[in-house]
Formats: structure tokens, sequence, C-alpha cells
């Protein structure tokens, strides 16, 4: 995972995820959130994925642009639509179905 600006490039691949992380500080909680998308990414996503994690105590001004209301909060900006998951990315069904990564009925048990 890599903390940073995103590279046009890399967004132009079809299949590609770029993935917005917002966390508040290394709070318990973010660095949870933090440790559960790089699962989820290396596991489902290997290869196709760049994260972009963005602390809003550096930066709050970012908030207003993906319209962030909680954090953490997870945005999908590509491929479109744009997706949110809220929290710490623990229930990791939700986080495949809520960005789209997988239909409800086809994760593993």
């Amino acid at each position: 995972m890599s903390e940073g600006a995103e590279t046009t490039q890399e967004s132009a691949i079809p299949g590609h995820y770029n993935l917005r992380l917002y966390v508040a500080g290394q709070t318990p909680k973010s660095l949870t959130a933090i440790a559960n998308l790089k699962t989820i990414c290396e596991e489902h996503l290997s290869g196709r994925y760049t994260v972009e994690v963005i602390d809003l105590i550096q930066s709050p001004q970012l908030a207003a642009g993906d319209q962030i209301l909680a954090v953490p909060t997870l945005v999908r900006r590509l491929p479109p639509p744009i997706k949110r998951v809220i929290g710490n990315l623990s229930d990791t069904e939700r986080v495949l179905v809520g960005l789209d990564i997988v239909s409800i009925g086809e994760t593993e048990a």
C-alpha cells in the first residue's frame, strides 16, 4: 500500500481499483482499518489496486472532495461509480460487496 498522490497511468488500467482510505490520526480504529484494507486488497485485488491513505488530522480540507462525514471511510474512486464503506473494514464480506468487488452470495464462507 502506498501513501501519496494517485497515478493516472494506473487509473486507466481496466479492472484496476483506485481506493482512498480516510482516517483521523493513528488511532486504534484507523490502524485497524489500514491493516484490514491491506489484507482485503492482497487477497482479492492482488496487483490490481492503488491505495491512498489520507489523514484528515494533517489535511482536513481533503474531506470535502469525497464528502467524508465519518472516519475511517474507504472510497472507491475507480472504477466508477464512486462507492464508500464506513468503519474499520473488519467485515470483509461487507467491504467486498460495498465496493462491488463481489456480488452478494459470491463471498466465501
